[in-house]
């Protein structure tokens, strides 16, 4: 038995030297032939072979792969030329020397996961594999994080270069960045380094993490207390960083008179009057817009408005007295006073100032 190592890419019609073997007769029973097993790679070179030829040569006919077949199992025979021929064998054993012809393959191309947005720091994303079927440092393969989408969340992830587990180092925001894709590379340890790559494209699923907002576009303040029903006080916008029903928003007005809230499109209401005003009753209301999404547990919002009513002259002036009846001294002199009169308007400034004069 001999053993013998080929390299596995050694190029077909590469020779290997092997010992022939000797005969002890003379003439042409020490005349020797060799034939070979059958073989797909390997042949013989025998056509030198003559009386003093004690060698010759196995030629690589076609190319190994040691993935396929690690070792060749092959009978060399060799046969004198006596009548009858005489023979002797023997076995070789060809072991195939691995060469770095193979890059790690990842089980998936693409891994598609997906992670709530208030996922904790260290949380697992995923867990890639890769396989590669050369052998020693040629199979040896670290995992690393070769780019990401957006560039600016690189950072976010971290991936343990043996194990090939990619956790979150970051925090993730669904209304920042709804998907990220990772590309992921495995890089074996040959001389001559190979490398294959996969994507893992994680899904940022919504979290009800953000309140509605509310904010006063317009407003028509003073309101006149002799506004019309349906005068519209105010211009709101509502809204709701979350998707679905976590940025689905109500909103109610408290308290809800003499004021409405009336929805003109999509985010965006209208402050209107629903009751008559009278400033003499009530000359200032705070009015409070509550807006709540739909999440569970929902979270809520709150604007305040402070909506003054001025004034209108709708109240006449008013005696304490319909009729005063007044005792007068004949012989008053002129300019002396008979009687002193006081008339009260509840409006304000302008409106609410008396004068007083004698009418008959």
């Amino acid at each position: 038995s001999k053993n013998i190592s080929v390299a596995e890419l050694s190029l077909p019609g590469s020779r290997f030297p092997l010992e022939g073997a000797s005969d002890a007769d003379i003439g042409s029973n020490a005349q020797l032939s060799y034939t070979l097993s059958p073989s797909e790679h390997f042949a013989l070179d025998d056509k030198s072979a003559g009386e003093n030829l004690k060698s010759l040569f196995l030629v690589l006919t076609q190319a190994l792969d040691r993935e396929s077949l690690s070792e060749h199992r092959l009978v060399v025979t060799a046969s004198d030329g006596g009548r009858p021929a005489l023979t002797g064998t023997v076995q070789l054993v060809i072991s195939v020397l691995d060469a770095n012809d193979n890059a790690p393959q990842f089980n998936q191309s693409v891994y598609k996961v997906q992670l709530p947005e208030d996922a904790a720091e260290g949380t697992l994303v995923a867990r890639v594999a890769a396989t590669d079927p050369d052998e020693g440092l040629n199979q040896e393969f670290s995992y690393s994080i070769i780019g990401s989408v957006p560039v600016s969340q690189r950072n976010a992830f971290s991936i343990n270069p043996r194990t090939g587990e990619i956790r979150l180092t970051g925090t993730l925001d669904f209304e920042d960045v709804r998907q990220h894709e990772l590309q992921i590379e495995a890089r074996d340890k040959g001389t001559l380094p190979l490398s294959g790559h996969c994507s893992v494209i994680l899904e940022v699923l919504d979290v009800n993490d953000n309140a509605p907002e509310v904010w006063v576009t317009s407003l028509s303040v003073p309101v006149p207390e002799d506004a019309a029903l349906g005068t519209v006080v105010a211009l709101l916008s509502v809204s709701d960083r979350d998707s679905g029903p976590n940025g689905r928003v109500r909103c109610a007005v408290r308290p809800p008179s003499p004021f409405g809230l009336v929805a003109t499109f999509a985010g965006s209401y209208s402050l209107v009057l629903r009751e008559a005003l009278d400033r003499e009753r009530v000359s200032e209301y705070e009015v409070e817009v509550r807006a709540e999404d739909g999440g569970a547990p929902p979270l809520r919002a709150s604007r305040g408005l402070r909506v003054p009513v001025s004034d209108v002259n709708d109240n006449a002036p008013a005696f304490a007295q319909a009729v005063y009846t007044v005792l007068a001294r004949e012989n008053n002199a002129a300019g002396a006073e008979l009687a002193r009169l006081w008339a009260r308007d509840p409006d304000e400034a302008g409106n609410g100032r008396v004068s007083y004069s004698v009418w008959e």
